[in-house]
């Protein structure tokens, strides 16, 4: 937060939860092209904005565009622009603005001289978000490393998320603010010791995974844009009852549960956290840990809100941050796309998506809420996983304690049956290691 000697109640009439939302929008000049993603409308996107403030249930007042020509080092918006938003903000009594865009420290502090009022940017918003969200000492962690990385270079803010009642990490400032200020040694041994903790989270998460394929359960990794229906969609497939809801990160914190297939095979089903556009690089950095469970996963489940009307542009986003992740192209047997929420369209867009199915093998409609299609999923990631796999006989010498430890390792053994010589052991094994296993001469 910014370290003034007023509070926030002293920066507005209003209070802190009244808020303007204010989407900029670049102008084109005449004869150029945009490089704003086409597919993607000014309409969804401050509509976006204005969701991510409603997670917190901040009373959005105003929802505004702002044509920026180009971005001013020292305010962001255009002087008219800014004046013409002054006078909403005393006229609404508005203590909260909202840019949907990254601000420098400078170009927020002078926002909030003018307006006299708190102004945060999407990224703060985001981080705020999160840190409400995170419920798992992980979560928490990582929420801090990125929030403590953005506030690095903002030392105008000052650290009072540890003396807030309410979660988040301190952007929207509130009553009882302490104004004292971190310098940048006291925040550079903070965040020292977080990526030293998470750190060892990652190494915890890297034995779980290797403990797992011993058993070995094969991951399901649900991804998505942000309230896309994941969580949802979770809870039908395992009767479970994780957080969801219609609102933006609902879920932060990654749940696994034990899912039953037709065929009989068991698999880990995991839900992650929700992906949006503009993500902030030291977020993404910071839940790396997390996030790379789904870079291990056998099959990701691509879940898509259909409804929407952005869906194409939120998919290249979710992948965008999957490349970021080392995921650069998921492969057809390793990715799923769920076109969720179908129960939301009318007749002719489901006819669509219907007929789409048919051009792509890699697409399944569905509803979450109401269950319709879910069957279909679940017979699609046994297919699979049968595909990937195969059942093979082996012949394993007892002595070769090292080889039968591998097979129960890497395969799902069905039956052995020994004798004073051998294992003779029946088991499911993926392709490649059926490969390494016929080059060493065990397979029949």
């Amino acid at each position: 937060m910014l370290s003034q000697p007023e509070t926030s109640e002293a920066l507005s009439g209003g209070s802190t939860g009244r808020a303007l939302v204010i989407h900029p929008v670049s102008k084109t000049p005449p004869g150029r092209v945009s490089n704003q993603v086409a597919s993607r409308s000014t309409g969804a996107r401050l509509d976006e904005a204005v969701g991510l403030a409603r997670a917190i249930r901040l009373d959005v007042i105003r929802a505004e565009v702002a044509s920026v020509s180009r971005p001013r080092p020292s305010s962001f918006l255009g002087s008219g622009t800014v004046e013409n938003f002054a006078e909403l903000i005393s006229e609404y009594e508005i203590g909260l603005a909202i840019i949907d865009a990254a601000l420098s420290p400078v170009q927020q502090r002078n926002l909030e001289r003018r307006w006299q009022a708190k102004v945060i940017d999407r990224t703060g918003l985001i981080l705020e978000i999160f840190g409400e969200r995170a419920r798992t000492h992980e979560g928490r962690l990582q929420v801090e490393l990125a929030a403590l990385t953005y506030q690095r270079s903002r030392l105008v803010r000052s650290w009072t998320h540890l003396e807030r009642q309410r979660g988040g990490f301190g952007f929207l400032g509130g009553p009882g603010e302490s104004q004292l200020e971190i310098d940048r040694r006291l925040i550079g041994e903070r965040i020292a010791r977080l990526k030293r903790d998470l750190d060892a989270t990652r190494r915890t998460r890297a034995l779980h995974r290797k403990a797992r394929r011993r058993v070995p359960y094969p991951v399901v990794a649900l991804v998505g844009y942000t309230n896309a229906g994941k969580s949802t969609l979770f809870n039908q497939l395992t009767r479970s009852s994780v957080t969801a809801g219609d609102m933006l990160f609902a879920t932060l914190d990654p749940t696994m549960r034990r899912l039953g297939l037709p065929s009989g095979r068991q698999v880990i089903l995991s839900d992650t956290v929700g992906f949006i556009s503009d993500l902030p690089t030291h977020l993404v950095a910071a839940f790396r840990a997390t996030l790379e469970e789904v870079t291990e996963a056998d099959i990701i489940v691509h879940v898509r809100d259909a409804h929407h009307p952005d869906s194409e542009a939120q998919r290249s986003d979710v992948l965008n941050v999957l490349a970021d992740l080392g995921l650069d192209q998921p492969t057809e047997d390793g990715l799923i796309e769920a076109m969720n929420k179908i129960d939301l369209l009318d007749p002719t867009t489901r006819l669509g998506i219907a007929q789409q199915r048919l051009r792509n093998s890699q697409n399944v409609a569905l509803s979450a809420v109401t269950g319709e299609g879910c069957d279909g999923l679940i017979e699609m990631i046994d297919r699979r996983l049968e595909s990937a796999s195969r059942v093979v006989r082996l012949d394993v010498p007892l002595t070769d304690g090292k080889t039968l430890a591998w097979i129960y390792q890497r395969g799902e053994v069905l039956g052995r049956r020994d004798d004073n010589e051998a294992a003779h052991i029946s088991a499911r094994l993926p392709e490649e290691d059926i490969a390494r296993l016929r080059h060493r001469q065990r397979l029949h």
